[in-house]
């Protein structure tokens, strides 16, 4: 296959991590006979000190041109309050945009290797392995009315969260179609005792269930997930839930891998790859068995509190790239 990347760095460790991602991609692309074509473009902090903008034009244009997308990292202490628009992660939601991407999914998985990593117990942790589908492209980080306006007491900000039946169930077959692929046990998140909008998805969500009849489904409120996640994680395969509700618990699932390094995440739309494997599943199993080689090794930065002294991020991904071949 020849396979068209764009490279986007992003901002601080964003630039150091993609360094050795293309390092191991191109490794892959030897060892399994693919050509590779790599351009690079801007976005987030890096972005608006070159064009004044997180997500220029022209990254725009490569990323619709590209097949796929591998991103770094956004974000830098300089930008914390800039006004929205001037924003790093602006652009984040730029490119989902552009690119229809409306899925984010996000595996989390305890690696033997890092059990001592996670703050929690040993025996909370071990067996770990799910996937987060987080709605991308919808919710309260897209909808109007939104912004800041008046002064003094009247002050008043305002978020507005907005969900189509369209994306509630596009989404939500995705999420069943993952299941199917593993444990068959989808878990949907809402907040349906408050929000009608979380109202509405669980409707939806319901509504699409007997279309996959061989996964076990269940409703959960997300204050009780985001408990569920630190006290039983193994109970959950695969959890399918809102933008806002997504970022905030994928994220907690950095507690269960050790360090939120070990998170990585794909955006995918019904076009294109998007940041997927390309369906390529032996090169995509070749790199899963090599990380987890690196990590029984013990040769790991220091975020995953090695036992000995800690290796680069330059030297773990030489160790990736040498176990593949």
């Amino acid at each position: 296959m020849q396979l068209n990347v764009l490279i986007l760095p992003g901002d601080g460790i964003g630039v150091e991590v993609t360094r050795e991602a293309v390092r191991v991609l191109e490794t892959v692309a030897t060892k399994f006979g693919h050509t590779l074509r790599l351009t690079e473009g801007l976005l987030g902090g890096i972005a608006i000190h070159k064009t004044g903008t997180p997500f220029p034009e022209e990254t725009a244009r490569l990323a619709v041109e590209a097949d796929a997308t591998l991103m770094g990292a956004v974000g830098l202490p300089e930008f914390d309050n800039a006004p929205p628009e001037l924003r790093p992660e602006k652009g984040l939601l730029g490119i989902r945009k552009v690119l229809g991407v409306y899925a984010n999914l996000r595996p989390v998985k305890a690696y033997p290797a890092l059990i001592e990593s996670s703050p929690l117990k040993n025996h909370l942790v071990e067996g770990t392995d799910m996937i987060i589908v987080r709605e991308l492209n919808g919710g309260i980080y897209y909808g109007t009315p939104r912004g800041i306006e008046g002064s003094g007491d009247t002050e008043r900000g305002t978020n507005t969260m907005t969900y189509t039946r369209a994306e509630i169930a596009r989404i939500t077959r995705m999420a069943f179609g993952l299941a199917r692929k593993r444990r068959k046990k989808l878990a949907s998140v809402d907040k349906s005792n408050v929000l009608e909008t979380s109202q509405l998805w669980r409707r939806v969500v319901n509504e699409i269930a007997p279309e996959f009849p061989d996964v076990e489904l269940e409703h959960i409120l997300v204050d009780n997930a985001a408990m569920q996640l630190v006290l039983n994680p193994r109970r959950f395969d695969v959890l399918v839930m809102e933008n806002m509700f997504g970022d905030i618990l994928s994220d907690e699932g950095a507690v269960l891998a050790g360090s939120i390094g070990m998170l990585p995440s794909a955006s995918i739309g019904d076009q294109r790859p998007s940041g997927d494997s390309f369906g390529l599943m032996k090169e995509a199993a070749a790199v899963n068995a090599a990380i987890e080689a690196v990590l029984d090794s013990g040769r790991t930065t220091a975020d995953l509190k090695p036992k000995g002294t800690p290796a680069t991020t330059t030297e773990v991904g030489e160790a990736v790239a040498n176990a593949i071949q």
